[in-house]
């Protein structure tokens, strides 16, 4: 929340002093910039809504929690990525048709050092944060800020052109920086779709496995489910165990391979580990259940 705090500030600053050359010389690749800073900003906000809603407890309704709010902030973050790329475009291509002188150069192109500036701040501060908290949500976000930077070094070319007497160059890069915020969207808009559909990277599914066979007592691996809620993995998962296994035992080989998960798995909060029999009465029944929330 922190970090959520600051990146907003410093980006709503950078935004505004950047809106005001805007206003003041008139260059749509300035303005691009001025948006997707700004859209960058804005998506601070349902992320806080997100994670402050995610602090609530499980109830009898929501009995996950309130996790998958993060992923309704998604959609929003989507949409507002969206709006800046449709306005930066629409801008742009007027500009295009309608070529126009810009004025107060060397404003714009401090403008777009400013941009870089704030940017890359924002960037070093969300990588730095999100790795000591192990946020691979955060760190991605950090990485996406670096990329934003260099997005307004390009308005430096279209203030460069404008300086030669190209006036046309200020739209283009206004287009081009359209392009650029199209890329973010698509990862964006990706990134989202996968977690709405409960997809997981594949390294973790081994990784769980791989932790399962190491777990005394546990003679195979049935199947494997993770599942992210909010910022946290949730998994339930199927092991097999000798068939003449007391209750308790088969119990207690649950609860040691579910500790082991959750300590041993990044990220992971709750595990639900199922025991079968292993052997002669291997499909005839089941041996036990074993779940574990810890605080």
């Amino acid at each position: 929340m922190r970090v959520l705090a600051i990146s907003f500030a410093v980006l709503m600053v950078t935004a505004v002093i950047q809106a005001v050359i805007v206003a003041a010389s008139g260059s749509v690749a300035l303005l691009g910039d001025t948006l997707h800073n700004l859209a960058d900003a804005l998506t601070a906000v349902p992320l806080a809504i997100a994670f402050s809603l995610g602090r609530r407890a499980a109830t009898r309704r929501f009995t996950y929690g309130y996790g998958r709010a993060e992923d309704l902030a998604g959609i929003v973050i989507v949409l507002l990525i969206a709006a800046s790329a449709a306005l930066a475009g629409y801008e742009a291509g007027l500009r295009l048709l309608e070529p126009q002188e810009m004025r107060a150069v060397g404003w714009v192109a401090g403008a777009a050092v400013v941009g870089f500036l704030g940017n890359e701040w924002v960037a070093r501060y969300r990588i730095k944060v999100g790795r000591e908290i192990g946020s691979a949500a955060l760190v991605a976000d950090g990485l996406h800020a670096r990329t934003d930077g260099f997005t307004s070094l390009a308005v430096l070319l279209g203030a460069g052109g404008s300086a030669l007497g190209l006036p046309i160059a200020d739209p283009i890069v206004g287009l081009l920086i359209t392009v650029a915020i199209c890329f973010v969207l698509r990862d964006a808009a990706r990134e989202i779709y996968h977690r709405l559909m409960d997809a997981v990277d594949p390294a973790l599914v081994d990784a769980a496995e791989r932790i399962l066979t190491t777990v005394k007592g546990v003679h195979g691996i049935g199947s494997v489910r993770l599942r992210w809620i909010g910022h946290a993995l949730h998994a339930e998962v199927e092991i097999l165990v000798n068939h003449d296994m007391s209750v308790v035992d088969a119990h207690a080989v649950a609860v040691e391979a579910e500790h082991r998960l959750i300590h041993d798995l990044p990220r992971l909060r709750a595990a639900t580990v199922h025991t079968d029999p292993h052997g002669p009465a291997g499909a005839d029944h089941h041996a036990t259940l074993a779940t574990h929330r810890p605080t």
